[in-house]
Formats: structure tokens, C-alpha cells, sequence
């Protein structure tokens, strides 16, 4: 196989058509809409937010994740993080540590809070950080640390909240990347504190195009919560009063969710157990696709039944090729295939954020697990033709470029 023959550069695309959309709102989102739409004309009044589609989509929330604690939706997945980390009521300039591998929301969040990240490397050959990772970076001034859950793949966080409880760390769950995956039979999200979720579009399960969730086990840091997002409102004292805000607890952003947004979000949930089976149906047939095709530099990253995927991970050996990873990745991608062929989410490599870190402390570990692989893009819709087009076209690429 010659590199002539890559559509990269000018040869035919092993995938001829576009993959199919996700198209993940339908016809249940869709009667749920028009049941709040029916529910409010009934009331006579307008729908707004903390209504009866918040209460019933939280519940299912909490349901799904066994049943037990306080949840509140809120405007965005970024919302959820501020949120939550503003409900752990953290002193201006404690430390936190958290994982260095993260949508930028993330470290945003503890920043906007005056808190100051102290980025944790990730276990070598993962983007998940260990028990070890977090020992490591303990210093006197750390106060909590956020753990990622990343690309569907819980982190081993049972053994982390044991780590935390002993050092009397406060800990938060951003399992934006993870809805619905588990850890030693519970679900992500249960183990800390206090837990953020995005609930984007792209997200396996959705409220519309933005949208977040907070959690937690505390009622008195579920009502931290509620202030957090809606002005610092004491809603749950008696006599309050929300026209007088000389009642309120502190400065505050109003980050409420909408009910519409809330019912979507009702329907998502209820499709999120399928949504699992047929992403993990794919990185399934792709595993064993890759493997029947006998390739020599490229494989799919380790996954579990327990994992909630949200794009697939293939490892690429950069001494059996001929060119940069990224540039392997990018020729997969001109065949028709959905790619991130260089993960640019490394938090220690953001110029604005370097001001804000602790320190300058270097994370090899994600740093080498980031230049030797790509991230396959895929969604539940995508099928057994799918997994055929992504292997063909990794292999054809591998063809090319093998030493």
C-alpha cells in the first residue's frame, strides 16, 4: 500500500458517505416537551424552572443512581462544576488537586472559585489518576480533590475516597464523560461528596444542548447546592422570602435549568441504559475487528463492561510507523472516519491557566498516553457497516505508514 493511495492524498475514501447523525432526541423527548407545554396551560401560568419537570427529572436522577441522595439541574455542564464546587464552601487559595486531563470547565471552575488547581499525572498508560497519582500531591494547603471519570471509564475511585477520607480531603466526582458507568457494582458519581455531570447534547444522556447536574448524599450540601445556583437563595428556611434578597446567604449566579430542558432530560434517562449496551456493542466489534485484521502498530485501549463510552480510544505504536500519531490519525480521519487525531485537553499545556497552577509540575504519565494514540468519534447509531469503515480505514492507514 503506498501513501498515494490514502485520501489524504487524492486516493478513494474507504468510507464514501457520511456516518450516520446521532439524532439522539426523538419522538419520547419530543411528548414530554408537549406534556409541559399541557401541564402549565392547564395551571394557566408560564413554565419556568424548579417546577414539577425538575422534580420528577431529579428523582429519576437519583433513582438511576441507586436511589439515594439530592440532585439539582442546572443551566450548563460547566454550571455543575462551579456549582458543586462552590457548595463545598472551600476558603479563597486552598488547593485542589485534580485530574490533568479535562474539558477546560473543569479547571475553570476551581479557578472562578479562587481555589488553585494542583494538577495529579494520570496511572501510566491511562487518562484516569490513581490513589498513588493523589498521594503523591498532597501538600498542606490541599483541601479536595476532583477526579474525572474519562471517556466513560470510571477511575478507581473507591479506592481514592478511601485515600480522601483518610486524609481529610473533600471529594468531587466530574463524571461528565461517564453517565450511568460503575465501579465495584456502584455507580460513578456515588463515592464522594459531592458529583458534577454535563448533560450537553453530545453527552450519553442529554437535556438539550446545554444543560448539568449537581449531586450529592448531604442534604445540608444539597441545599448549599441550591443556593450556589439560584442567587445564594435560603430557599429552605422557614419564612423565607425570595423578593427580599436581604435574605440571602452570599453572592451568587442564577444557573437554573429550564423545565423543558428538564423533561428532555427525563427522556434521555430513560434511554441511557440502551445507549450504553450499543456503544459498548460497538467498541466490541470494533476490539475484535482490529484484532482480526492482524495490525501491527494499532489496537483498542482496554475497556469493561462497567465503562459508559463516550468516543473510543486506539493506541497507536509510534515506532512501527513512519510519521507522527497525529498525522496517522489524520489520514484515518480523510477516510471518512470520525477522529480526534491529538487530544488537546492537557491541562498543563493551556498558556492562560499556567498563572492559576500551583505549580509547573509536568504530567508525563497523560502526556504519553495522549501522543500515542487518537480518539475514535462514534455514537449508538453507529453499527456493524460503522465498525467495518473504521477498521478498514485504520488498517489502510497502518499499510501506508508501517515501518
Amino acid at each position: 500500500m503506498s501513501k498515494l493511495d490514502l485520501a489524504l492524498f487524492g486516493g478513494p475514501k474507504t468510507r464514501a458517505t457520511p456516518m450516520p447523525g446521532r439524532m439522539a432526541f426523538g419522538d419520547e423527548e419530543l411528548a414530554l416537551i408537549q406534556e409541559v407545554f399541557a401541564a402549565y396551560k392547564e395551571k394557566g401560568i408560564d413554565f419556568g424552572y424548579q417546577g414539577i419537570f425538575e422534580q420528577r427529572y431529579t428523582d429519576a436522577f437519583v433513582a438511576a443512581l441507586g436511589g439515594e441522595g439530592y440532585a439539582d439541574a442546572v443551566s450548563t455542564g460547566t454550571a455543575s462544576l462551579f456549582v458543586a464546587l462552590a457548595a463545598l464552601r472551600l476558603a479563597p487559595g486552598d488547593h485542589v488537586l485534580v485530574s490533568p486531563c479535562t474539558d477546560p470547565g473543569t479547571l475553570n471552575a476551581i479557578v472562578l472559585n479562587q481555589l488553585v488547581p494542583v494538577l495529579v499525572d494520570t496511572m501510566p498508560g491511562t487518562f484516569n489518576v490513581g490513589p498513588e497519582q493523589i498521594a503523591a500531591r498532597i501538600g498542606p494547603k490541599a483541601k479536595a480533590v476532583v477526579v474525572v471519570h474519562f471517556a466513560g471509564q470510571a477511575a478507581p475511585i473507591a479506592e481514592i475516597a478511601a485515600l480522601c477520607r483518610e486524609k481529610k480531603l473533600l471529594l468531587m466526582e466530574d463524571c461528565s464523560h461517564a453517565h450511568g458507568a460503575t465501579y465495584h457494582g456502584k455507580k460513578v458519581g456515588t463515592f464522594g461528596d459531592i458529583a458534577a455531570f454535563s448533560t450537553m447534547y453530545r453527552k450519553n444522556h442529554s437535556t438539550g444542548g446545554c444543560g448539568g447536574v449537581v449531586y450529592t448524599r448531604d442534604l445540608d450540601r444539597y441545599h448549599l447546592v441550591r443556593a450556589a445556583a439560584d442567587r445564594g437563595k435560603p430557599y429552605w428556611k422557614e419564612g423565607f422570602d425570595e423578593k427580599d434578597p436581604s435574605q440571602f446567604l452570599f453572592p451568587a449566579l442564577n444557573f437554573n435549568q429550564d423545565e423543558v430542558s428538564c423533561a428532555i432530560g427525563l427522556a434521555s434517562l430513560a434511554k441511557l441504559p440502551g445507549v450504553i449496551a450499543r456503544r459498548l456493542r460497538f467498541l466490541e466489534l470494533l476490539d475484535a475487528g482490529l484484532k482480526a485484521a492482524g495490525l501491527k502498530a494499532c489496537s483498542l485501549a482496554p475497556f469493561t463492561r462497567n465503562d459508559s463510552p463516550f468516543f473510543a480510544i486506539v493506541r497507536v505504536d509510534a515506532s512501527r510507523i513512519s510519521v507522527p500519531v497525529a498525522d496517522f490519525a489524520k489520514a484515518v480521519g480523510a477516510e471518512g472516519i470520525g477522529v480526534n487525531p491529538r487530544y488537546a485537553y492537557l491541562a498543563e499545556e493551556w498558556t492562560y491557566l499556567k498563572p492559576y497552577l500551583a505549580d509547573a509540575f509536568h504530567c508525563g504519565n497523560v502526556l504519553a498516553a495522549r501522543d500515542g494514540s487518537f480518539n475514535v468519534l462514534f455514537h449508538e447509531r453507529h453499527g456493524e457497516a460503522e465498525v467495518a469503515d473504521v477498521v478498514a480505514a485504520i488498517a489502510k492507514v497502518e499499510a501506508a505508514y508501517l515501518k
